[in-house]
């Protein structure tokens, strides 16, 4: 079916960038056409252009925007949306002034959830995990990527994948699975990590390659988690077996894991909230996507990743939401844009920019969405007529998305 969406007020992120990404300066270029049309058909994106240079193609169906704005749709490259249950009880160890390491220590954190991950059905977890995902489609996320890691053994990782598969299959979004090897130390390996790290490496991620149930590969490496050697065993594992990386790194400390990361080919660089100027370097002239998270930010106080400095030393970015329910238990991209914004520094063309065809690269779906152009998904988010795209992140508690569309219709729960 051929649809077409005629007098938009703002068509915003046209074209698609050399290389399905963009770096540095040319962050600032979002481009949009005034007054505009759209030409679909099916779940694509055909053609569009000025309402003053018509297009002539029959059409099924036509929608009139009435100056509503459309945008591509934000694309969440880094997510724990599959999860037990919430962790508000942490808050309460939070304001009592302990903080993220400390409540870790307590039981709480990432062992809170594999707890609780492993006392719930696949079934349940399913439901509940679908729900979230309805959630955030329905807040404007048009593409995501969901990790494993709260479960922490083979079950209950194979558990979470399995799942995440079964999302795959019931969404109307693109979405990629990432085996979250090494996220945690549990309670029976916390005096043997060498032997936890071959179980994950050795065991796991081979039965992982072999079902498909993974796109990408991760770890958590960081101090009082998983080491440099630690990333060698499993990126290299990984690669062989055909599973490129993103992985966590620099949320409190810089000791060599982006550089580490870059050698080894990673995808992408995930939190970066703690950056020196080896870790810059490390960075130039990879094909490595930063990638900041500034909702864990926000939610845990701690520095924001230097998203104006990456962008200023000619660098890419990505912005994703982190949601999980420890460090990050929101996923709302709009509050995420403005965070990225007012905390980060980013011009609002930057942001969008680094929510939505920065965040489709880091996903390996650079193809396929992230920008309004030929072929790609139609997968778009409607606002009213807005003062400028300024207001986006300055209205920071005002929702501006009227409606979402998925596929080229809009988008409603199944």
């Amino acid at each position: 079916m051929r649809k077409k969406i005629e007098h938009i007020g703002q068509l915003w992120g046209i074209g698609q960038p050399m290389g399905g990404r963009l770096a540095g300066a040319e962050m600032r270029h979002f481009q949009s056409i005034a007054d505009a049309w759209l030409l679909l058909e099916d779940d694509r994106i055909v053609s569009f252009g000025p309402m003053s240079q018509p297009d002539s193609t029959f059409v099924d169906e036509v929608h009139n925007a009435h100056g509503d704005w459309v945008f591509p749709a934000f694309c969440d490259a880094h997510t724990h949306l599959v999860f037990a249950a919430s962790r508000d009880q942490e808050l309460l160890m939070k304001l009592q002034g302990l903080d993220y390491e400390a409540i870790a220590a307590r039981g709480g954190g990432i062992l809170n959830s594999a707890r609780r991950l492993a006392e719930m059905s696949e079934d349940e977890l399913y439901t509940v995990s679908k729900d979230r995902l309805h959630a955030m489609i329905s807040a404007g996320v048009g593409a995501v990527e969901i990790k494993s890691g709260y479960g922490l053994d083979s079950e209950n990782e194979l558990k979470m994948l399995r799942v995440i598969a079964r999302l795959k299959t019931a969404s109307a979004i693109p979405i990629k699975a990432t085996f979250l090897a090494l996220h945690a130390l549990p309670v029976a390996y916390k005096q043997n990590k060498q032997d936890f790290v071959d179980l994950m490496v050795n065991q796991v991620l081979p039965k992982v390659a072999t079902s498909g149930l993974a796109d990408f590969v991760d770890l958590f490496c960081e101090r009082n988690y998983f080491d440099l050697n630690d990333m060698q065993l499993l990126l290299e594992r990984a690669s062989s077996l055909g599973l490129p990386a993103k992985v966590h790194v620099n949320q409190f400390s810089s000791f060599g894991a982006i550089a580490k990361a870059v050698k080894l080919g990673a995808l992408s660089v995930d939190h970066l909230e703690v950056m020196e100027a080896s870790d810059f370097e490390a960075l130039k002239g990879s094909s490595t996507m930063p990638t900041a998270l500034p909702g864990c930010s926000f939610y845990l106080g701690i520095p924001f990743a230097p998203g104006r400095q990456l962008i200023d030393a000619g660098l890419p970015l990505a912005i994703a939401s982190d949601y999980n329910p420890g460090s990050s238990p929101s996923f709302n991209p709009e509050l995420n844009l403005s965070l990225a914004v007012l905390r980060m520094r980013l011009f609002p063309e930057e942001a969008w920019n680094a929510m939505t065809i920065n965040g489709a690269a880091a996903m390996q779906l650079e193809e396929e969405v992230g920008s309004i152009w030929p072929q790609k998904k139609a997968n778009l988010l409607f606002t009213r007529a807005l003062p400028s795209l300024t207001y986006m992140p300055y209205a920071f508690g005002e929702r501006k998305i009227k409606q979402v569309w998925i596929n080229g219709k809009p988008y409603s729960e199944a």
